[in-house]
């Protein structure tokens, strides 16, 4: 699943980013992550995959960031199960029944 994955995305991503083959690849080491075929697939397609202890302490910036805005989604006040009601009732009308564009 996982060489799936990266066969679909790391390449195409790369392009995009500009990066052509000038990238170190990046992942935690954790031994689910380092299937033989995995590691067979990353020396075949010649990618530079940082060395990286597993459970090493985790310095990605995007989970506190995830954590921030679920705090803050959190905090904001619940949509009133009336307003929902009259959104779908809005949309099923304007649908005459049929299927919404949602």
């Amino acid at each position: 699943v996982r060489r799936g994955i990266l066969e679909g995305n790391l390449f195409e991503s790369s392009k995009d980013l500009r990066l052509g083959r000038r990238f170190t690849f990046q992942h935690d080491n954790d031994p689910k992550h380092t299937a033989k075929a995995t590691l067979q697939w990353f020396k075949e397609k010649q990618v530079n995959v940082l060395e990286w202890p597993s459970q090493s302490p985790d310095l990605s910036p995007i989970e506190s960031l995830w954590y921030d805005l679920q705090i803050a989604v959190h905090k904001r006040p619940k949509i009133p199960v009336s307003r929902c009601a009259k959104l779908i009732l809005v949309a099923v009308i304007a649908a005459k029944g049929g299927c919404t564009k949602y």
